[in-house]
């Protein structure tokens, strides 16, 4: 009976866990976002080709490289669902992190185009209407504001849906930055403002990026996740009673919002099987408040020799 209950709680545990992001919500979000965000883009395109205003069309390249994340981001979202074959066992959950990174290079080529063009405008400034500039940014933080809140709720749970957070969150305070230039230029006719502007739309993006870049490098090699200490997994795990030693430890993300374990479990040499079965669900039990979705567990008992440097007991 204990047996049976331990096994419900644990599996309504990890139940409860897997639910913490409702894709629905997610995808509608995404698809709102990507709609919102590239009829902004057509706007602002046309509005800068029409006066020249290079502040509004690298804004533009800035929020297409959004949309163009947004859609991977959709669609590796999508993949996840796609359930494990004999040639991919543990499903396409991987494409999220691939995503990411695919994302944060995009971005950080978009601010080598930005920054040349903006050299180039700082030595031979065009004159622009900035009342149009104005207009044009003010309807760009109404958009991205209310993008950016859709994925409010969901931020922590997901790389990519934090990333896609920050990166309209950051695209509202740019929108931002181009009203009050565009409000300067049209009361001082000091048009290199325009320039000065895309290279501070250049360096929001750099900032953004940076460590969205280097997040999903380090789980693209399966390193351990952020906000994941090993030392901690392994004392909490040592706790456990009849628990003598947790060694072997590997622990890695499936995607950007599950992670994995494996390990190789030491116990009392005189545990019976009801209470092994105990002892390995209180550890999946504990694993998953560590936000460790997936775990392999081999069990070894104390008496077992083991000559290895991490295989000492606890």
């Amino acid at each position: 009976m204990e047996h049976s209950h331990a096994h419900q709680h644990a599996h309504g545990h990890a139940h409860g866990h897997h639910h913490s992001i409702d894709l629905k919500n997610v995808s509608n979000a995404f698809i709102i976002g990507i709609v919102l965000n590239f009829l902004f883009v057509i706007i602002e395109v046309i509005t800068g080709l029409y006066i020249h205003s290079l502040s509004l069309l690298s804004d533009a390249g800035h929020n297409l490289a959004d949309v163009a994340s947004l859609s991977m981001s959709l669609i590796a979202f999508r993949l996840v669902k796609v359930k494990p074959n004999e040639k991919f066992t543990y499903g396409y959950k991987k494409t999220t992190v691939l995503v990411a990174l695919l994302n944060a290079a995009i971005l950080l080529l978009s601010i080598g185009a930005i920054s040349y063009e903006a050299i180039h405008r700082m030595i031979a400034p065009e004159p622009l209407p900035g009342k149009v500039i104005s207009m044009v940014a003010a309807i760009g933080i109404l958009v991205n504001t209310i993008t950016a809140l859709l994925f409010l709720r969901n931020k922590d749970h997901d790389l990519n849906i934090k990333s896609a957070f920050l990166h309209l969150l950051a695209d509202a305070i740019v929108s931002t930055a181009l009203v009050i230039g565009g409000i300067l230029i049209f009361y001082t006719g000091l048009y290199w403002i325009d320039a000065v502007l895309s290279l501070l739309v250049g360096a929001v993006i750099l900032v953004s990026t940076w460590q969205l870049l280097k997040d999903s490098l380090r789980l693209s090699l399966d390193a351990v996740p952020e906000g994941i200490d090993l030392r901690h997994v392994q004392e909490m795990i040592g706790k456990i009673a009849g628990v003598r030693g947790f060694h072997h430890i590997h622990i890695w993300a499936l995607s950007t919002s599950e992670n994995a374990l494996t390990a190789h479990v030491v116990v009392s040499k005189d545990i019976n099987m009801d209470n092994l079965e105990k002892i390995k669900h209180e550890i999946k039990h504990q694993l998953l408040h560590l936000h460790i979705q997936h775990a392999t567990l081999e069990i070894e008992t104390e008496d077992v020799h083991c000559e290895e440097a991490d295989c000492q007991p606890i």
